[in-house]
């Protein structure tokens, strides 16, 4: 059995059930496929929208989660291993960095989103780092 989309001169949609194509096709050369609201028999496909599965969508949507949750993880792990973490000292050892007031280095630590659109009002370079929540709770 085949599911086709129909539609009449007229604009009517609805569906048809048939056994193929050609039966379809068949049918439709004698007349026999009509529309059910106003009995047309000028009747043609109507576009159909390719089906879905919705395991195929939530198991993309579970690799998207997989591949930016594997990002966030090499992109922690970078400013980690490349950096010094200050804590929440770190508005107050960014703003020194920056004025020439201490040592130049990277650092990375707390801030809350005022201390961080201080800093960047300032001029300081600032990005926050994405978290995770944790894979054990």
């Amino acid at each position: 059995m085949i599911v086709f989309d129909l539609a009449c001169d007229a604009g009517h949609r609805f569906e048809g059930w048939f056994a193929s194509s050609d039966d379809f096709a068949g049918q439709q050369a004698r007349g026999l496929v009509t529309c059910p609201e106003c009995g047309s028999a000028q009747v043609t496909e109507a576009p159909m929208a390719p089906a879905v599965s919705k395991r195929a969508a939530l198991s993309e949507t579970a690799d998207q989660a997989r591949a930016m949750r594997e990002w966030v993880t090499r992109v922690r792990a970078h400013v980690e291993a490349n950096s010094e973490y200050v804590g929440d000292k770190f508005p107050d050892v960014a703003r020194a960095i920056h004025y020439g007031d201490a040592e130049e280095r990277t650092v990375h630590g707390e801030a809350s989103l005022d201390d961080a659109r201080e800093l960047i009002e300032e001029g300081i370079p600032v990005a926050p780092i994405p978290g995770l929540p944790r894979s054990d709770s």
